[in-house]
């Protein structure tokens, strides 16, 4: 593997932090150390570091960066409870294999499309979508209410109205998902909910970045609502599979180009 630019690795030209101007470090805020966790976070999930690799040490790190150690050590904190690094004694803080990983996280998410996702990891969120929806949009045939067709029509005419395009327009389509695995009244299904949410979220912002969405996809979403209320288990299947693997589609265009 290349190495890393310095800014991922923040470290100078032999490997030590750079030269910093003596000022008090900027603290240790919850909004600070989120962010150094997004950035060490997403240089890992982008192959910046490789499994194995260390980080830099507290001292170089809060030197670099004007922070404080509390800060860093926060950070890394949020980085090994989510999988991605190990710190011990003497040998300092190390990058942790793949497979150790909660890939589910939606910070994780968040961090693998920050810059240009891995081909593997999108098929497989795809893959695990095409899964889960289809199944739960199935459950939720069987078993929905009067609330769930509520939160779902209202999520449906949110999203016309803000249009993907939009903040609150992704928020209207993450709504429309969860309510979904909420009608599967399968608890199981239930907790992957704020995963589904980021996948559908940063996928749907990746697809926008070059150029608008290929297609409109609130049809799709519409299909999935009328087959849902109509208690129609296959139908809703199919078109929740039909939505799911239209968003692939579209997502593996804007990976091309």
């Amino acid at each position: 593997m290349d190495a890393p630019r310095d800014d991922a690795r923040v470290t100078g030209q032999d490997g030590e932090a750079p030269p910093t101007s003596a000022r008090t470090p900027r603290g240790t805020g919850r909004r600070l150390h989120g962010a150094i966790a997004h950035k060490l976070g997403a240089a890992i999930v982008s192959g910046a570091y490789g499994p194995g690799d260390t980080l830099s040490s507290e001292v170089a790190f809060s030197e670099a960066l004007d922070v404080s150690r509390g800060a860093y050590r926060e950070a890394v904190q949020v980085l090994a409870a989510k999988g991605l690094v190990e710190s011990r004694p003497k040998t300092g803080t190390r990058v942790l294999p793949r497979a150790r990983w909660h890939l589910l996280d939606p910070d994780v998410v968040a961090w693998a499309f920050s810059g240009e996702p891995d081909t593997q990891f999108v098929r497989d969120l795809f893959e695990l979508r095409g899964v889960v929806e289809p199944a739960a949009a199935r459950f939720a045939a069987e078993r929905r209410d009067r609330d769930d067709l509520k939160a779902m029509k209202d999520a449906l005419a949110a999203m016309r109205r803000h249009g993907l395009t939009t903040d609150a327009g992704r928020a209207a389509d993450r709504d429309f998902h969860d309510a979904i695995l909420r009608a599967s009244r399968n608890e199981a299904l239930m907790v992957l909910s704020a995963s589904i949410g980021a996948v559908v979220n940063w996928t749907t912002q990746y697809k926008e970045r070059a150029r608008a969405l290929p297609r409109n996809p609130i049809p799709d979403h519409i299909a999935v609502h009328d087959a849902i209320a109509a208690g129609d288990a296959d139908a809703a299947d199919a078109a929740m599979r039909a939505l799911v693997d239209g968003a692939f589609q579209d997502t593996q265009l804007a990976m091309q180009r």
